[in-house]
């Protein structure tokens, strides 16, 4: 992941940052006090308590270094650059399966922004990928991870 631009909505760098400085002030901390209080119990060698704070000051540890990776590298893409004309990241896009005649609708947002219960796709994800650099009123064809091609008409952009 170094040097990888991430690119972020305002929305999803304000979360990543409350989540960095949480675990790095709050959870830290916590888990610091855990491995003290266990290492109190006598024989490290046999002190499941111990060995599983330092199983999860490990994971903390990863996880402020990734989010500080993150932070550091990312791209904000901010409300005024969205072009309603054409999908990009941030664009929110109602689209029509032509299969099913089903409407759905998205919000294009980077990878680590994604979220498919929020329908928050990834620019990265087939879906994704296929509706970047099109306007309303283009038809996409979308290869799904089973080989299948799904054609979509994109009916409205918007920011």
């Amino acid at each position: 992941m170094a040097n990888k631009e991430v690119i972020l909505t305002k929305e999803g760098f304000t979360k990543l940052e409350a989540e960095y400085k949480e675990l790095k002030n709050i959870r830290r901390g916590e888990v610091s006090e855990r491995i003290r209080i266990a290492k109190g119990f006598g024989d490290l060698s046999e002190n499941a308590e111990y060995d599983a704070a330092k199983n999860e000051q490990a994971q903390v540890e990863e996880r402020i270094y990734k989010l500080q990776e993150m932070l550091a590298h990312a791209k904000i893409i901010k409300e005024e650059e969205i072009d309603d004309q054409i999908v990009g990241v941030g664009s929110h896009v109602k689209i029509r399966d032509l299969e099913f005649d089903e409407v759905e609708e998205y919000i294009v947002v980077g990878s680590t922004e994604a979220d498919p219960f929020q329908n928050r796709i990834s620019n990265e994800s087939p879906v994704g990928r296929a509706l970047l650099g099109h306007s309303a009123g283009a038809f996409v064809d979308v290869e799904v991870p089973n080989g299948e091609i799904v054609k979509y008409e994109i009916l409205e952009i918007s920011r």
